[in-house]
């Protein structure tokens, strides 16, 4: 009676790869969740045996990735800013081109001078707070504030800044600026900034590729995209110090309108930027 082969990690990656036509990277991403072995390590340990139980969780995550749900989910992490950000169903997957919102924010607040004052910062709408626990890590002296309506997303929000270390940034509950005006003493910040829900509703692409698995309530506003630009511009002026800011990312075709948006008093100066792609995805406006 002949014995069996047992399956190798290297075995496994290439008869996976056959079966489902997932690309190598992104089956080896997914086999070092399952091992924790890195990129080398797969390498030179290919030749061990992959235990069963390994083995049918890795074929679990590759069938659940070959329907269409997004990696940062099937392996719990996305990576911004240089550091690993836990990520589930519950808040959208951050992007590389919000790294670059991060940039600017951290710009803008080097070159300000609030003398006497701690210089503070509000993130609306952060999701696993990815840019308010970057801007916080970044800049230690920050006194960051973050809101999401979501009470799931400030979980993961408040995980993150627990496990990253980041010790001077607070979450709040709110819904946009329900949950900060009218406080006492009021809240005054040097920079407001948010990557807020921006597709229009019944956009095609909600329905294609990792949007369809990421929280509808961090995509769309359920009308044309720009409520929370309108709302934003409304209200900021009245939580800004003199001198502050307001960066907002958008769509690839909505600058012209969130520009318009913020062309009234009491700003004076509004800016479009591109990303590094050379799109036009950043709307910063001064007071």
């Amino acid at each position: 009676m002949s014995i069996l082969p047992q399956p190798t990690i290297e075995s496994v990656l290439q008869q996976t790869r056959k079966e489902t036509g997932l690309p190598p990277s992104e089956l080896r991403v997914l086999m070092t969740h399952i091992t924790g072995f890195d990129r080398v390590g797969l390498v030179t340990k290919g030749n061990r045996e992959l235990p069963m139980d390994q083995l049918s969780a890795f074929k679990s995550l590759a069938a659940k990735r070959q329907h269409g749900e997004p990696i940062a989910y099937l392996v719990q992490q996305k990576e911004f800013y240089s550091r690993p950000f836990f990520v589930d169903p519950r808040v959208l997957i951050p992007r590389p081109e919000t790294e670059e919102l991060v940039e600017h924010a951290l710009g803008f607040l080097q070159n300000k001078s609030t003398e006497n004052l701690l210089t503070r910062v509000l993130d609306i709408g952060c999701g696993s707070g990815a840019i308010a626990i970057s801007l916080a890590l970044e800049n230690p002296i920050l006194e960051v504030t973050a809101t999401d309506i979501s009470a799931d997303a400030l979980w993961v929000a408040q995980h993150n800044a627990n496990e990253l270390g980041a010790k001077n940034v607070r979450f709040i509950q709110s819904d946009l600026f329900a949950g900060l005006l009218n406080q006492t003493p009021a809240l005054a910040f040097d920079l407001i900034c948010s990557n807020p829900p921006y597709i229009e509703q019944g956009d095609i692409h909600l329905s294609q590729g990792d949007l369809r698995f990421e929280p509808s309530l961090a995509l769309t506003d359920g009308g044309d995209g720009l409520r929370f630009y309108r709302e934003t511009a409304r209200n900021s002026p009245t939580l800004l110090r003199p001198g502050g800011g307001v960066l907002v990312e958008h769509g690839h075709d909505q600058q012209g309108a969130v520009k318009a948006l913020f062309a009234m008093p009491p700003y004076v100066h509004v800016q479009g930027l591109p990303d590094l792609a050379g799109t036009p995805r950043f709307v910063f406006a001064h007071i």
